[in-house]
């Protein structure tokens, strides 16, 4: 069937394959729905269902009921005996080709309106090719068809007038018949086109579901990532730099040896804390809200002093405005760069003394700046992926703000950046 042809359709049948009642459905409706339904023989046309054996056979006995009525007309007519039996061999030819129709559409219409000039009983016949034509092609081809069709009817009843009919009626009622096969013709292919475009658009809407809910699975993937990353760094790292102490440094005092123990329990206990809550949202499939609270901006200070005891040497600087009213997602941003920021000084600039400002006000937004200076003596490298200020970036951006990195005019390196605060006065405009 030439109904409804495209790419999309075809693409989306391979995607979705029809499942239903195929023999409820037009054969070309169930190619149209399904390309891989099965074929018949050389031709590769789509395979006849029953509803077209159906369908063809009553077809078929209308053609056939026609021309019979026809023939039993033509006793009144003045027509010799010869031109009556060729009538009706025409006519009995032009029904058993009726059988044709949904091979050769157009072809069998175009021969059997030049076979119903010569023979009337092959009107049903022509009646059942332009109903298929209407069907099964565009309306350019029923339009030739039919045009051509009502100049030849006035000049055949003129040749072959209908005894029990005036020559206007007879007109009159044919073209009206015919423009009735033609009418139903199209009915029957808008359904069609109705029906193959809903289910077209059930199938996009059905992608375009399944691609919204593989970008929210995704960016949730991003996020946990990142909330991992974020969360896990900054004790893992503090783990690594004691642990590293105490294998170079196994004649250090035994101070240092406890505290430095002490570090890493205390690390390594918080880590599996916060692995413990993040394992938990993923299987619970939402925030434990029983759990302990997410890190605001009053948590700079345990920030600080838990780095300081860790041994890195920390200046903080805060200077903010009404701190109290610092809305919880910027001050959990801030928190996480300060934090990526002392995780990364540590691994790249052990021993240097790291400086954390934050300074802002309502209605002027927040600066965060984490800076370094370059570290003294030979550094091994660290390997890292820089996934943390990738993330960071990303949070930013998440939250209206924006943030740089790299090395710092005056030498090492620094974290810089702003995010939004608005002012109360704008809160309660908004």
């Amino acid at each position: 069937m030439s109904t409804v042809k495209g790419q999309a359709v075809v693409e989306s049948a391979s995607a979705f394959p029809f499942k239903g009642r195929r023999w409820l459905l037009p054969s070309a409706v169930v190619h149209e729905l399904d390309p891989d339904a099965p074929r018949s023989g050389r031709s590769g046309r789509p395979r006849r269902t029953a509803r077209d054996w159906i369908v063809d056979f009553s077809l078929f006995l209308i053609a056939a009921l026609i021309g019979a009525l026809d023939a039993d007309s033509m006793a009144a007519r003045d027509i010799s005996p010869a031109l009556a039996g060729l009538d009706q061999l025409l006519g009995a030819l032009a029904c058993g080709a009726v059988w044709l129709r949904r091979r050769w559409p157009v072809g069998l219409a175009i021969g059997l309106l030049a076979v119903s000039f010569l023979s009337s009983t092959a009107a049903g016949a022509f009646l059942v090719a332009i109903f298929t034509v209407a069907v099964h092609r565009p309306f350019r081809y029923v339009g030739w068809i039919a045009g051509i069709s009502f100049l030849q009817l006035p000049l055949f009843y003129w040749l072959r007038p209908e005894p029990d009919m005036s020559y206007p009626l007879i007109v009159g009622f044919s073209v009206l018949l015919v423009l009735v096969v033609i009418a139903w013709g199209r009915l029957a292919r808008s359904k069609r086109e109705l029906m193959l475009t809903l289910r077209d658009r059930a199938r996009h809407a059905e992608t375009e579901a399944q691609l919204r809910a593989d970008r929210a699975q995704r960016l949730a993937r991003e996020s946990i990532a990142r909330e991992m990353h974020d969360v896990l760094a900054h004790r893992l790292t503090l783990l690594s730099v004691h642990a590293g102490a105490l294998e170079f440094r196994p004649d250090a005092p035994r101070e240092e040896i406890v505290r430095a123990a002490g570090v890493i329990r205390e690390s390594a206990h918080e880590a599996l804390q916060d692995l413990r809550e993040i394992i938990g949202v993923l299987r619970a499939g939402e925030s434990d809200e029983s759990g302990r609270p997410q890190p605001t901006l009053a948590a700079l200070d345990a920030l600080v002093a838990e780095s300081r005891a860790a041994g890195t040497k920390v200046h903080l600087d805060l200077r903010v405005t009404d701190p109290d009213t610092v809305p919880a997602s910027v001050g959990r941003t801030t928190y996480r760069i300060a934090q990526e920021g002392l995780t990364n000084a540590r691994k790249h600039a052990p021993g240097s003394e790291v400086t954390v400002a934050v300074t802002g006000a309502p209605g002027d937004g927040l600066t965060v700046r984490v800076r370094n200076p370059d570290p003294e003596g030979e550094v091994p490298h660290v390997p890292g992926s820089g996934q943390g200020l990738i993330g960071l970036t990303e949070r930013a951006t998440l939250a209206g703000g924006r943030l740089e990195h790299g090395p710092a005019p005056d030498g090492g390196f620094e974290v810089r950046a702003w995010l939004p605060w608005a002012s109360r006065s704008d809160d309660s405009a908004g």
